[in-house]
Formats: structure tokens, C-alpha cells, sequence
């Protein structure tokens, strides 16, 4: 399960986390504007906007699981398992396969709007990428500093939602994640006045007590509301440090710390009798991100490093061909003060 956010100061930032319970061996990617994207069906492309994120790197390919391009549009897909629905190729719509949805729209739009008017020809289909790396079930935040959207390709077809919260966590579809924080309107930054009753001394004994009700749990729901909550009453400075630590703290409220999201007991077979040949999985955050979208500064950190490490996509020559790979710095960096 993951969540991703945006947020705004002087800058545009983007990012998520990314909860799983083992890792593709993941880099920071960064795709030059000539690096040759070769389409299922679409035809190469080798003359795009650059970017810079998040992926695994299967065949020479980036597969990205978030990036941002060099205009400042932001894209992340997300899990959205039992909901996704994907294609066959249809002759009169433009056919991607999901793990090309990111590239196919950073490649050539600026902004959201631009984004929209793409979706609208798009056919997402059922292609996997090989064999060992099937259709992903996913759904999508595309965000710049003026709106967010999310995508869902359902049974239905595809569907755009405005999103004004700039947040996304996985189930259930993105209108009834919107709607349920109709049931949380009553939640402040303030402390709260007695609205209990007028014959009754109650009496404000801490402070944060405007946020009881707060759901604190890991699911995709409480996620969605704890994420919107702390990013929408969040402040900060406007410089880069402030701002890059602002967002770091608002994707920390919904971390996920191992032994807390136990995904099967593996030391019980189907019988129920004990194996003892397995480990425990659990879900942890392995990574949270935060780009600059209009610096193009992609910051990250770790579960086994919360050091902010950063790669700056301007720095590289962004009018080359080959991609250029940055693995996570893992291990935690501590700073030592005697």
C-alpha cells in the first residue's frame, strides 16, 4: 500500500511512499530527452521532456513508479488492487500498457490540463511487461502546482477525478476516499469548544484534542484522512529545507514501521500445522519521496535510512540518450556529535 501527496510553497513538491513488503531493487532514475522510449503499440519516442524518479530498471527500460518531468508535472501509481481494470488493444484509441501510463504522459505534457486531453484517447491495456513482471492493478495521482487528478481505469472505463486534496492512498475508488472525509469535517488544528452539551463542565485537559477522531490505523481509509488532515492544516517557510522537511513530515504521519502490518502468518501451512520454514512478511514504508517539481531535486529516504539523500536532474546532461541510475543509499547515516 502506498500514499503520495502534493504540496506548495514557493515551490511545487510531489512525492509518496512506497509500502511493500520486499523491494525490486529500485533506483532513482533520471531519462534524458533523447533516451529512445520504445511503445507496445505506440511506436518509439526519442525526442521527449526529461525526467527524473523512482524505478526499477528492467531490459534497459525505467519503469517508473513515480517521476516528475523537467515542466514540473508530477505522476505516481499506486495499488489499487481488485478495482483496476485493463484492456484489450482497441483500433481507434491510443493503446499504452499501465507500466508505459507514466513515460507515455511526462514525455509530452506540461501541465495537467495537457494530461487530460492525452487520457482522453488513451486505452489502457492488459500487456504485461514480460513474464516475470505481470500487469500491475494500479490507479494514478498526475499533479502540477495549480490541480491534481486521479486516474482509474475500471470496468467501467477510464475515470478523471478532480482531486482538490492533492492526496492518494489505494481502495476504495478515489470518489468514495473524497466522500468519507465528509465524516471528519468536525476535526481542527484548533482546541475544540463543548459542543457536547451546555449543562455539562467539560473542559479541554490537553492540547490536539481538535484532532480526536483522527483515524491512526494503516489503512488505505484512515491513511487517505490522516494524510489530508495533516497536509491541509500543515505550514511552513517557504525556503527549500523548510519545505522539502515540511512534506517529509507530512508523508511520516502515515509511515509504516515493520511488525505492524503482519501480511500472513507463514508459520502455518494450509492444514494449520506448523512449518517453521518461513519468515514473517510484513508491509513497512520502503522509501518516501519528495521532488521538486520546479527544480527537479528528487529527495528521498529509506526504512533503513532517514537521511534525506537527493539527485538533482540538472546536473546531468539532459540532452543525452543512455539513462543514468542512482541506487538508494541504504543504512542509517548518524551524525555523530562527540
Amino acid at each position: 500500500m502506498c500514499t503520495a501527496a502534493t504540496y506548495c510553497t514557493k515551490d511545487f513538491y510531489f512525492g509518496r511512499t512506497l509500502d511493500y513488503e520486499f523491494s525490486y531493487g529500485e533506483e532513482i532514475v533520471v531519462t534524458p530527452r533523447h533516451f529512445p522510449f520504445s511503445f507496445r503499440k505506440m511506436g518509439l519516442r526519442d525526442s521527449h521532456f526529461a525526467m527524473i524518479g523512482m524505478a526499477h530498471v528492467a531490459d534497459g527500460c525505467p519503469l517508473y513508479y513515480d517521476a516528475v518531468n523537467e515542466k514540473g508535472l508530477g505522476m505516481a501509481g499506486l495499488n489499487f488492487v481488485g478495482n483496476a481494470d485493463y484492456k484489450e488493444d482497441v483500433a481507434d484509441k491510443d493503446n499504452v500498457a499501465t507500466f508505459e501510463f507514466i513515460p507515455w504522459i511526462l514525455c509530452q505534457c506540461a501541465t495537467v490540463k495537457e494530461a487530460e486531453v492525452l487520457i482522453k484517447k488513451i486505452n489502457l491495456t492488459k500487456t504485461p511487461f514480460n513474464k516475470n513482471l505481470p500487469v500491475a492493478q494500479l490507479h494514478w495521482l498526475i499533479a502540477d502546482r495549480k490541480e491534481a487528478v486521479t486516474v482509474e481505469s475500471v470496468k467501467e472505463g477510464i475515470k478523471v477525478y478532480n482531486n482538490p486534496a492533492g492526496v492518494l492512498t489505494n481502495n476504495p475508488p478515489f470518489d468514495l476516499q473524497m466522500f468519507q472525509l465528509n465524516n471528519y469535517m468536525n476535526l481542527s488544528a484548533k482546541s475544540p469548544g463543548n459542543n457536547f452539551s451546555n449543562r455539562l463542565p467539560l473542559d479541554i485537559y490537553c492540547r490536539g484534542m481538535g484532532a480526536l477522531g483522527l483515524p491512526g490505523d494503516l489503512s488505505s481509509t484512515s491513511r487517505f484522512v490522516r494524510a489530508t488532515f495533516v497536509k491541509m492544516n500543515s505550514v511552513s517557510g517557504d525556503s527549500e529545507n523548510e519545505s522539502v522537511s515540511q512534506f517529509f513530515h507530512i508523508l511520516g504521519s502515515v509511515d509504516q514501521q515493520r511488525g505492524c502490518c503482519e501480511l500472513e502468518d507463514p508459520l502455518k501451512n494450509v492444514n494449520g500445522s506448523d512449518n517453521g520454514s518461513q519468515e514473517h512478511k510484513y508491509e513497512i514504508t520502503i522509501y518516501t519521496s519528495c521532488c521538486n517539481g520546479d527544480k527537479g531535486i528528487y529527495y528521498y529516504t529509506t526504512y533503513n535510512n532517514h537521511q534525506i539523500s537527493a539527485v538533482d536532474m540538472h546536473r546531468e546532461k539532459l540532452e543525452g540518450e543512455q539513462i543514468i541510475r542512482y541506487p538508494m543509499i541504504e543504512g542509517e547515516q548518524i551524525q555523530w556529535q562527540n
